[in-house]
């Protein structure tokens, strides 16, 4: 894991991302959402205008994960409410997986939060992703709640919230 590397995205990176997202999601997802839900959600989550908003605006930092100089995967959090922290995205190619990238990436996340005086980080992850599930309650991560979003499109995000205490 010498070439393995995770830095801030910068606005240059966005288009690099934009195609690495949809790689991932749909290799990962079908099965677990349906392909309309795939599209749906990349189309309205993965713009440039999109990520840049989030950047500059809301506060999100986004990290990419290189292999050398080679986009493999990325991660953002940003804040969500007093001492909490939101791991919005982590994402890695499955070529990669079973090599604690992912955990390292999880290590910078936590990391940045608690830089950012957090106490707690909380995300969101479907409840039929049973391979994220168990990765995140490997990292300590436990059940908060359950709930269920409507995102529009006629589709839900059926979610476990997932929560880390930093203390």
């Amino acid at each position: 894991m010498d070439q393995i590397s995770i830095t801030p995205l910068q606005p240059a990176g966005i288009d690099d991302l934009i195609p690495l997202a949809r790689r991932i999601w749909y290799a990962h997802y079908p099965g677990i959402i349906t392909v309309e839900q795939i599209a749906y959600m990349l189309a309205g989550g993965y713009t440039r205008e999109v990520i840049l908003d989030e950047m500059e605006h809301q506060g999100i930092v986004w990290l990419q994960i290189l292999d050398g100089t080679v986009m493999i995967g990325f991660a953002s959090v940003g804040p969500c409410g007093k001492g909490v922290m939101k791991l919005h995205k982590l994402y890695l190619l499955s070529e990669y997986h079973g090599r604690g990238i992912g955990a390292l990436a999880m290590n910078d996340v936590e990391r940045y939060s608690r830089d950012c005086n957090a106490t707690r980080l909380v995300l969101n992850v479907n409840k039929h992703n049973t391979k994220a599930i168990r990765a995140y309650e490997r990292a300590g991560w436990s059940l908060a709640e359950e709930v269920c979003v409507d995102i529009g499109g006629g589709f839900v995000m059926d979610d476990y919230v997932m929560a880390k205490d930093l203390t």
